[in-house]
């Protein structure tokens, strides 16, 4: 499945090629897709299944776009994961496990960047939640770039000796 991916997303790449790296080429890609699943599965959350209903889990209240962004983080979290291990960072030689806790942590950070964008662009600036969470991709994507390849899934430089 790997390579069928991978053959798929570079069968494109003759258009960016010119200007754009190979890695982050299938960065854009992968984490575009991710995003394009990540806002189409709150938009669904937050719309049907929570029906902008606030989420009584009996020891605290959700509002139903903070419920929607912590029940969907853990499906494009799985998501990203693979396509960043598997299709964007495939020469990085770190242990996949060392991996998956390095992407952890950045994802925390995004969960919590976007958690703080939606509480300020929802609860205080009164914007509509999906616009709000697609305004907050901008800097989580970014931020998830910059320490995906220089922390997650970085190469590690072999000794010589």
């Amino acid at each position: 499945m790997k390579k069928a991916i991978t053959q798929f997303i570079d069968s494109f790449y003759f258009l960016f090629r010119s200007f754009l790296p190979l890695k982050t080429y299938r960065y854009a890609v992968c984490g575009g897709g991710n995003l394009l699943f990540d806002i189409f599965l709150y938009f669904i959350f937050y719309n049907f299944i929570f029906a902008k209903q606030n989420l009584n889990l009996y020891f605290i209240v959700l509002s139903p776009h903070i419920a929607s962004l912590f029940v969907v983080f853990p499906i494009t979290f799985t998501t990203g994961f693979l396509l960043n291990r598997y299709i964007t960072f495939e020469y990085s030689n770190l242990p996949w496990k060392t991996q998956l806790f390095r992407y952890f942590l950045v994802g925390m950070g995004s969960l919590l960047l976007s958690y703080v964008g939606l509480k300020f662009l929802v609860d205080y600036l009164g914007f509509f939640p999906t616009p709000s969470k697609i305004l907050t991709i901008f800097v989580t994507v970014t931020y998830s770039y910059l320490l995906q390849n220089y922390f997650s899934f970085r190469v590690r430089r072999t000794e010589k000796i």
